[in-house]
Formats: structure tokens, C-alpha cells, sequence
């Protein structure tokens, strides 16, 4: 390892080739997480690591005043400072963070139809219709918890297009609610003469909100299905999600009263 005078030589020089110099905090009472996520990434695409480490509060704040910089850490490659984790992330892959993306719904969509699927097979001994309703409504429960657990970040987004809470601002903070408790007792199929209505007028403001925003006015709009500061593009993943609640609750309903 460097001795402690290591953060005081130039980079650049040693950051040529397939070499990349790294400058993180590696302190007693502190490793730092970007560090080792950006060792990892610089190891994964190639590079040799000049792995110099920052082992005390004033050898961190002397390689800030001496490079001119506000945070470690810091990465050199070919001669030059790349900058720190999310700089090199953006530099040597193809990241974007401000890319729209589906992944977060995709992955989720992925575990509600594993957890169906296992529920099915484990107390029905099949996959059936069941499942289809259990998709749903665990899907339900998954996207509620993901905008409760930023509620302000979420209503920001579903005002920006949302009809009935344009009108009432309370609606946003309830809909949450709404959606996962009506998950819950789909799930364990309760209730069905409350959670059904519930979740149908729910779905029902929603597609036709997302309709108006999307297809009819052409706005493009984050989607707040995911919850708050989400890069998911408002259009046919959420129009999809209330489309499929509202099936869903039409379905119980007839099969409730016939």
C-alpha cells in the first residue's frame, strides 16, 4: 500500500493505459461504499487499479484542497480526472441516469408474477385463473409500497396529470393507500364487496387520466406508478396497471353477485 504522502502525487502520469488511478476513503471508522462500487466497476471493465486509499480526515481534506474537489472519490484515466462514482459510471458504460426506463416496473412485474406462481403451485397444485388475480393484486400491493414509501415524491408526479386529484389534493395521498389495502384483500380474497369498488374507481380515474395525458394532450410525463423520482415513462405500463385492476375488480364483482 501507498504511504501516507500517496494522495499528494500526481495522477495523471500513472493513469495511462488500462491503468486508472483511484483515490477513495478507506478510514477506520469508515469505507467508503462509491469507492468500492467504483474499484469494482473499473476492475470489471478492464482496468488495473491504482488503488490509493485516503486513511485520515486530513489526508481527505488535503487531497480535496489540492485537486480541487468536494468529494471522494476521485478517478484519473488517460492522463485525466474522470471525477467520482457516477462520473465514471457515465464515462466507461453506457449509463444515463436521466434515461427513461422501464427496468423498475419490469423487475417488479417479475417478482408479483414469481410470487403468484408459487402461490399457485404451492396451495392450488396448478396455475390457474388464480393465479392471473393473484398477479394482480400482489402487483397492486408492490407498486402502492413503492409510493408510500415516498409519498411526498409520488404525489408530485400523479398531480402533474392525475384528473381527480387536480381537483382534490388529499386523492393523492389516499390513492396509495387505496391500492394497497385493496392488493391485500384481493390477495387473501376479502372483503371482496369493498376492495373490489375501491380498487375499480380507483383504476378507472386512473386509465382515463393517463389516456387524456398521454394520448390525448401528448405529454410526456414520469410515471409515478413506481413512486416518486422514477425515470419510467407515464404511458402503457400504468395505463396497463389500471386497466388490469379494473378487470380485476369487474371479475370479482360478477363472480361476488352471481
Amino acid at each position: 500500500m501507498p504511504d501516507d504522502t500517496a494522495f499528494m502525487t500526481e495522477p495523471a502520469a500513472a493513469a495511462q493505459g488500462k491503468t486508472a488511478v483511484l483515490y477513495r476513503m478507506v478510514m477506520p471508522s469508515h469505507l467508503c461504499p462509491s469507492g468500492l462500487k467504483a474499484e469494482n466497476l473499473l476492475r470489471s471493465k478492464g482496468y488495473e487499479v491504482d488503488d490509493r486509499h485516503l486513511t485520515s480526515r486530513p489526508q481527505v481534506d488535503a487531497f480535496k484542497e489540492l485537486h480541487g474537489v468536494a468529494t471522494t472519490p476521485q478517478v484519473w484515466i488517460d492522463g485525466q480526472r474522470v471525477g467520482g462514482y457516477q462520473d465514471l459510471r457515465a464515462a466507461i458504460t453506457d449509463h444515463d441516469p436521466k434515461a427513461r426506463t422501464y427496468r423498475p416496473v419490469i423487475y417488479l412485474f417479475a417478482v408479483a408474477a414469481a410470487t403468484a406462481i408459487a402461490l399457485s403451485i404451492g396451495f392450488v397444485g396448478a396455475l390457474t385463473w388464480q393465479t392471473l388475480g393473484w398477479f394482480i393484486s400482489i402487483s397492486m400491493i408492490l407498486l402502492g409500497m413503492q409510493k408510500l414509501r415516498d409519498i411526498d415524491g409520488f404525489t408530485t408526479g400523479f398531480l402533474s396529470y392525475d384528473l381527480l386529484a387536480r381537483r382534490w389534493v388529499p386523492y393523492a395521498y389516499i390513492y396509495p393507500w387505496i391500492e394497497t389495502g385493496a392488493g391485500i384483500l384481493m390477495t387473501g380474497m376479502l372483503l371482496t364487496w369493498l376492495a373490489a369498488p375501491a380498487a375499480l374507481f380507483v383504476a378507472t380515474i386512473g386509465a382515463v387520466s393517463v389516456i387524456k395525458a398521454v394520448y390525448v394532450d401528448k405529454r410526456e410525463l414520469a410515471c409515478a406508478c413506481v413512486g416518486g423520482g422514477s425515470n419510467v415513462p407515464l404511458g402503457a405500463v400504468s395505463l396497463t396497471e389500471n386497466l388490469g385492476m379494473m378487470a380485476m375488480s369487474i371479475v370479482m364483482l360478477v363472480l361476488l353477485f352471481a
